[in-house]
């Protein structure tokens, strides 16, 4: 999905051939082959994300010239590639307008005079490239991802190392049995919120876990208190996280949610304990699973987006929509 939308916003007059690669490391095979003379790159990626492949290009002093165009808009990200030589930066999903002053501005795209025509350049069509509903939803995702890891980073103060978001379709059983393998018996706090819009519905749910919430208050510069100082906590971070990642989705597939108030599901619990609290009124969840890990600090967010059954078809279409 996110290849599909920067190879469309590549400008038709740029007289390139385009290699592709699902990772950083097919990425680097390709430049050392010589294939990658201008890189597009992402930060967020399966095998070697965007930043172990700059390292590399320093240490083998690879001739490549890097723009990233990623969903993690962190200020410290963008600082950080920039100082491993990255050229540019550019936010995810790329404007083809910002995209070509980019590349005019570093001297990458040298643009015919207007008056003049354009010739000797072959016509680019749309990319012949297969992206199925989950992939499609999980680029989705991994925008809005982007924007509310931003948002933390700046109330917490902090660097926030983001994932390639899962995406699931489970029966509700089996998503509760995948979170308490995962859990393994941890004391966990949790936020819920419900949200609604255009035959879209579903819950988010933020866990904590208890053993951090300490590390939590210290970063937002508060003493740990009573339950309900911690409560109010909580909601305060899951306030920021899921009404985030929320708007960040509305926002792409052009959809307004209505959002109830975040509420506390539980705290001090274990996950079966809070599956017992929210008995959900559907059998399959289309779940979409984020978790955030603060750099340098053990803390961490676990991030659900629980769409429920009846909003996988109004869904479909939309994601098909932006798609095409």
């Amino acid at each position: 999905m996110a290849r599909k939308q920067l190879i469309r916003a590549l400008p038709l007059d740029w007289p390139v051939h385009i290699t592709q690669a699902t990772n950083g490391e097919e990425a680097l095979q390709a430049i050392r082959q010589g294939q990658g003379q201008v890189v597009l790159l992402d930060l967020t990626m399966p095998v070697m994300d965007g930043y172990q492949v700059l390292s590399r290009l320093r240490a083998e002093r690879l001739p490549a010239r890097v723009i990233v165009v990623s969903g993690d808009v962190q200020e410290e990200a963008q600082r950080r590639v920039h100082e491993l030589g990255a050229l540019a930066f550019i936010h995810k999903p790329a404007d083809p307008d910002e995209l070509r002053e980019t590349l005019i501005s570093l001297g990458l795209l040298h643009p015919a005079p207007s008056t003049s025509p354009v010739s000797g350049i072959p016509l680019r069509s749309d990319p012949d490239l297969r992206v199925n509903f989950r992939d499609a939803l999980r680029e989705v995702s991994n925008v809005a991802m982007g924007r509310a890891g931003a948002l933390l980073a700046r109330v917490l103060g902090v660097f926030v190392q983001l994932p390639v978001p899962n995406v699931n379709l489970f029966e509700v059983s089996e998503l509760h049995m995948a979170l308490a393998d995962t859990q393994r018996g941890e004391r966990l706090s949790a936020v819920c919120q419900g949200f609604i819009g255009e035959s879209i519905a579903g819950e988010a749910l933020l866990l904590f876990h208890d053993a951090e919430n300490a590390e939590v208050a210290r970063l937002l510069g508060r003493q740990p208190g009573s339950d309900s100082d911690e409560a109010e906590m909580l909601l305060d971070l899951g306030s920021i996280l899921i009404g985030a990642c929320l708007a960040g989705i509305a926002e792409q597939i052009d959809v307004r949610f209505s959002q109830g108030h975040p509420q506390l599901l539980g705290q001090h619990t274990c996950v079966e304990r809070l599956f017992r609290l929210n008995n959900r009124r559907w059998r399959k969840t289309l779940a979409v699973e984020i978790s955030y890990t603060i750099e340098d600090h053990n803390l961490h967010f676990d991030l659900l987006l629980l769409f429920t059954e009846t909003s996988i078809a109004r869904l479909t279409q939309k994601i098909h929509y932006l798609m095409d």
